[in-house]
């Protein structure tokens, strides 16, 4: 199966440990997994390791809607790699590299079929910039 691949990318302005530790952290995923503001992340739990889940439930505020986002790992390098897959076969590749004092993430999905591949990348690039104001909170 062949899937359309997106990719999006920040620079975090905090040292790789932190970036690494604040993506990957349950306890710090649910502050920032969310596009909007009127969207949360209740429960995240991660088995950081080949094999291991990622569970995230992601719903909306007024609870109109909301879903597991779940994958499997396949590869993890630390502080320089994560690669998972969903059931769905499609996969997610992050990547990590130190910038002096800063940190850059891209990201490259593999989309779904269901939504506009421009709304795909505008959710995700939304969840990351999140993301950003969370890790680069002192």
């Amino acid at each position: 199966m062949s899937f359309t691949k997106i990719t999006i990318q920040a620079n975090i302005n905090a040292a790789i440990n932190t970036v690494w530790n604040k993506y990957t952290d349950a306890q710090h995923i649910i502050h920032w997994n969310f596009a909007s503001d009127d969207w949360c992340c209740p429960s995240a739990s991660n088995n950081l390791q080949v094999g291991g889940k990622y569970i995230a439930r992601m719903e909306a505020k007024d609870g109109s809607f909301g879903f597991d986002f779940e994958a499997i790992y396949n590869e993890i390098e630390p502080l320089t790699k994560i690669k998972y897959s969903f059931s769905d076969a499609r996969e997610i590749e992050i990547f990590f590299e130190s910038k002096n004092d800063s940190t850059d993430i891209k990201i490259i999905f593999d989309a779904e079929n269901e939504n506009p591949l421009e709304m795909q990348q505008q959710g995700w690039q939304a969840i990351l910039n999140n993301f950003k104001a969370y890790a680069e909170k002192k």
